[in-house]
C-alpha cells in the first residue's frame, strides 16, 4: 500500500531523531524536512505542510524546554497531533442505526469505484448485524447492474434494478419502497457517475436526492487525483448535501495523503477508504488510529475490536489460560492461523501492532502469506491429535514427517518448514507465560481502575521491556485513551 511509503519515510525521520544523541536545532530540522519531503511527495498541499512545521517548531521550542525534559516524546507528540489537524475535517458524518431504516446514496465521478464501494460498504454493515440492501439507480452506464447483480450475489446482499426502465429517479424510488417493506435497516442507491462534472449529471443527482429523501449521501472519490480532491469535493457539496466521503484506490497511488487532506480541507468527514478490489479491503477511516498506524505507533483498539469479532466470547478465556501457562501446540497453532484468515487482509492487521509497519507487508507478499498459512493448515489436517496436542518437538519423528506430507500431498521440505514456523511461534508464546489473568468477578472493577502501574504488574517482563518500558506503556496508553481498549487484551472490559 503506498500509504505504507509515506507511513515508513515519516517513521524513518522520527526513528533518526530518537537515535541522535543530542536533540538540537539541527536534528529537529532534519527530522522536520525529511517528514515535509514525504507529505509533499504524497500530494498534500504545500501551504498545510509548511503551517505543520510552523506549529511543530512553535511547540517544540528546544530552548524554552527545562532540563529532564523528554524531547523526543513531545516532538513525536507534535507530529502525531498535526498530522491528526491536518486530516481531520473536524466534524462527525451521519452513523446509521439498526432496526431503523437508512436510506444512503453514493455520488461521484465514473471510474472512481462507486459500485464497488457500494457493495463494500453494505458487505461490512452485513457483517456488523445489519441488514443491507442495494439498488442500482446507474441507467447510464451500460453494464452497471449487471456488475452490481454480481457483486451483490457473491456477498449475498439483496438488490433491485432493471434492465428496461431508464428513469433513475423511478427506479431508485421502486428499490427503496420495496427495501423498506421487507425490513432491510440499510437501503444502498447507487447513481449514475460521468467522465467529468456535468450540469446533467448534478441535476440528475439533485432529482434522486429529492425522491429519496437520503439520510446520507456518501461521494466517492478515487485517490489518484491527490490534491485536485478539494475542488471535486467542494463543487459535488455544493450540488447535492454531501455528508461523507469515502476515498478509494489508496493501494495504487503515491497521492492518497494528498487526496485525504484536500477532502479535510473541505470538511467532509472521510468514512471509509478503500485499499483494493477485494470486499475486505476496505478500512474504517479514524484519524488518530489511521495516523497511529502510519507512524508505527500500532492501533490496539483496531486490533481488539478484530480479536473480538472472530474470537467467540466464552472462548477468549480459554486462550488467555493457555497463554498463561506458555504451553504452544500444533492445535493452538492451528485455531490462530484460522483466527487469522478470519480477519481479513494480514497486512491490515499486522499495521495495528505497535513497532509494525505496514510498509512490512507489501501488497505481493500479504497474498503469499495467506497462501502459505492455508498449505499449513491442510499439512495439520493430516495429523493424529497426538501430534497435534503435543508439547514435545521430538515427537515428530522422519516417518511421522513422511506421513504428513504423503497426506496433505505437500513435499517433506514444507512440512519442515511448517514445523520450524511452530517452534519459532512455540518460542514466542513461550514468553507470555506467567501473565496474570485476574479473576472473573476482579475483571471489570480493575479496567476501570486501570492505569500503567496496574498494566506493567499484569503484562509479562518480556513483552513490557517490547513496549519500551513503563515510559513506552503510558503513551500507548494515552494514545489509546481508554482503558477499556486495553483491558480487551485480557478478555476484560464491558462489552
Amino acid at each position: 500500500m503506498v500509504l505504507a511509503e509515506l507511513g515508513g519515510s515519516i517513521s524513518r525521520a522520527l526513528q533518526q531523531m530518537s537515535n541522535a544523541t543530542i536533540i538540537d536545532e539541527k536534528v529537529l530540522n532534519d527530522c522536520l524536512n525529511d517528514i515535509t519531503r514525504a507529505l509533499l511527495q504524497s500530494d498534500v498541499q504545500f501551504k498545510l505542510v509548511r503551517e505543520m512545521q510552523t506549529n511543530i517548531k512553535s511547540i517544540v521550542n528546544l530552548e524554552d524546554l527545562a532540563a529532564g525534559h523528554n524531547k523526543r516524546r513531545i516532538i513525536q507528540q507534535a507530529v502525531f497531533n498535526e498530522l491528526c489537524k491536518i486530516l481531520d475535517p473536524g466534524k462527525p458524518s451521519f452513523t446509521p442505526k439498526k432496526a431503523k431504516p437508512s436510506v444512503v446514496m453514493f455520488v461521484g465521478l465514473q471510474g472512481s469505484g462507486k459500485t464497488t464501494t457500494c457493495t463494500k460498504y453494505a458487505y461490512y454493515h452485513q457483517k456488523k448485524g445489519w441488514k443491507p440492501a442495494l439498488v442500482c439507480a446507474d441507467t447510464f452506464r451500460a453494464g452497471a447492474f449487471d456488475q452490481l447483480k454480481q457483486n451483490a450475489t457473491k456477498a449475498k446482499i439483496p438488490f433491485y434494478g432493471s434492465y428496461m426502465e431508464s428513469d433513475p429517479v423511478k427506479i431508485a424510488v421502486e428499490g427503496v419502497e420495496r427495501f423498506k417493506k421487507e425490513n432491510c435497516d440499510l437501503i444502498i442507491v447507487d447513481t449514475s457517475g460521468r467522465h467529468k462534472q456535468e450540469a446533467a449529471l448534478f441535476e440528475e443527482m439533485r432529482q434522486v436526492s429529492e425522491a429519496t429523501k437520503p439520510d446520507l449521501v456518501i461521494f466517492v472519490m478515487d485517490s489518484s487525483i491527490g490534491q485536485a480532491a478539494f475542488d471535486q469535493a467542494q463543487a459535488f457539496k455544493q450540488s447535492v448535501a454531501v455528508g461523507a466521503v469515502i476515498v478509494t484506490k489508496m493501494d495504487g497511488h503515491a497521492k492518497g495523503g494528498g487526496a485525504l487532506s484536500a477532502v479535510a480541507a473541505t470538511k467532509s468527514p472521510v468514512i471509509f477508504i478503500g485499499t483494493g478490489e477485494h470486499m475486505d479491503e476496505f478500512e474504517v477511516f479514524d484519524v488518530k488510529p489511521f495516523v497511529s498506524r502510519l507512524l508505527g505507533m500500532g492501533d490496539w483498539s483496531g486490533f481488539m475490536d478484530k480479536i473480538h469479532e472472530v474470537v467467540p466470547m466464552d472462548q477468549q478465556p480459554e486462550l488467555l489460560q493457555k497463554l498463561s501457562e506458555g504451553n504452544f501446540t500444533l492445535r493452538i497453532m492451528y485455531e490462530q492461523f484460522q483466527n487469522i484468515l478470519k480477519m481479513g487482509p494480514i497486512g491490515q492487521v499486522f499495521s495495528m501492532l505497535p513497532g509494525f509497519s505496514a510498509e512490512l507487508m507489501p501488497k505481493g507478499r500479504e497474498k503469499e502469506s495467506q497462501a502459505k498459512i492455508k498449505r499449513y493448515m491442510t499439512m495439520m489436517d493430516s495429523m493424529t491429535n497426538e501430534e497435534l496436542d503435543s508439547t514435545n518437538p521430538k515427537l515428530m519423528n522422519e516417518s511421522r514427517v513422511m506421513r504428513i506430507a504423503r497426506g496433505s500431498g505437500r513435499p517433506v521440505r514444507e512440512v519442515m518448514e511448517m514445523l520450524e514456523e511452530y517452534k519459532r511461534l512455540a518460542k514466542i508464546w513461550s514468553k507470555m507465560k506467567g501473565l496474570k489473568i485476574p479473576k472473573k468477578g476482579e475483571m471489570s472493577a480493575l479496567s476501570r481502575n486501570m492505569n500503567a502501574q496496574h498494566m506493567s504488574k499484569v503484562l509479562p517482563p518480556q513483552m513490557l521491556k517490547q513496549i519500551g518500558g513503563m515510559g513506552g506503556l503510558q503513551s500507548l496508553m494515552k494514545q489509546m485513551g481508554s482503558s477499556k481498549d486495553m483491558m480487551g487484551m485480557f478478555g476484560g472490559g464491558d462489552k
